[in-house]
């Protein structure tokens, strides 16, 4: 394989051949011409004659042969406490009585070396994957939050001041509706998660994304009763023109990127502060929505924000 100070690359070993075998030169002129040495040189001649053009290619580094490796038993048993207890190279070199830097490279050989790539409950490596185009797939989910009594519950005045202080207030069911290649969201706070209440939602996220220019192709839900069973629902999915995906029973996983969405919801919306009222909590949400749209950058778009990715598509400005 060439590194990045090589004097040869592909095309410079043709060269080199090419002035041997065909022009006539002496391997020792030929290696003076191309500035590298005699056995250098002798190399990729023996590899032409022996394998043709194709021996001129890269080819991997890695030896044929690695006697010292570490042995697949150890190295099943590494990946097997990382899986089950998510251990970290130092617990696990205590563990096992086995160098860090050596447990270190078999969860890399493993692909285990980072935990946020491992499903927790599970320990299975999660597969990430991305759509090509904006509305290609949507993310449909619902999260339910207790409504916060007047004057503020439990996170303004603490659990042992108002330990069943107006208990059964009831819920607030935050709609949400994520694409997948851009990350663009939208949310609304609804009363309930009937089947009706999920359609009207569907249609009000439809024309959400049509005003950035998205038509909606397939909606990904989990497989609550009303996305399963709801006839108001198949008909708003007709009306968009969209294809309706059920993830797998207990694999919320696979609907990731409205489930990440929802734990940053709590986190910088619903959790963020300490609210005194319920509305005050309700009237914050389109101005987080608008912050999280336009202007929170996301790691996993380089930087940028949805609506910079979206803008960003050919066609748009």
């Amino acid at each position: 394989m060439a590194h990045a100070k090589a004097r040869l690359n592909e095309f410079g070993r043709h060269l080199l051949v090419d002035r041997v075998v065909v022009h006539g030169w002496t391997v020792v002129t030929a290696a003076e011409a191309s500035g590298v040495s005699r056995a250098t040189a002798y190399k990729w001649v023996r590899r032409f004659e022996a394998e043709g053009v194709a021996g001129l290619a890269d080819r991997s580094s890695r030896p044929h042969r690695s006697p010292w490796r570490t042995p697949a038993r150890l190295e099943r048993r590494v990946a097997s406490l990382r899986r089950r207890h998510k251990l970290g190279p130092q617990r696990l070199s205590s563990r096992l009585g086995l160098p860090r830097s050596t447990c270190y490279a078999v969860l890399r050989r493993q692909g285990l070396h980072r935990l946020d790539w491992l499903d927790r409950p599970t320990g299975r490596v999660v597969r990430r994957y991305e759509r090509e185009r904006p509305g290609e797939l949507v993310h449909v989910d619902v999260k339910k939050l207790g409504r916060i009594p007047p004057g503020g519950g439990h996170r303004v005045h603490g659990r042992a001041a108002r330990p069943s202080w107006k208990r059964g207030l009831g819920y607030d069911y935050i709609h949400s509706c994520v694409d997948d290649h851009s990350r663009l969201a939208y949310s609304e706070i609804l009363a309930d998660e009937q089947g009706a209440t999920c359609a009207a939602f569907l249609l009000r996220a439809g024309q959400f994304f049509a005003g950035y220019g998205i038509s909606v192709e397939r909606v990904m839900t989990d497989n609550a009763f009303a996305y399963r069973h709801s006839r108001a629902f198949r008909t708003a999915l007709a009306e968009l023109g969209a294809r309706h995906i059920l993830i797998r029973p207990h694999h919320p996983e696979t609907n990731g990127k409205v489930e990440r969405f929802n734990r940053t919801l709590l986190e910088e919306w619903a959790y963020v502060r300490p609210y005194t009222s319920n509305a005050q909590r309700v009237r914050l949400l389109p101005a987080w929505l608008h912050l999280y749209n336009h202007h929170r950058t996301h790691t996993a778009l380089g930087g940028r924000s949805p609506a910079e990715r979206v803008n960003n598509l050919p066609g748009r400005y």
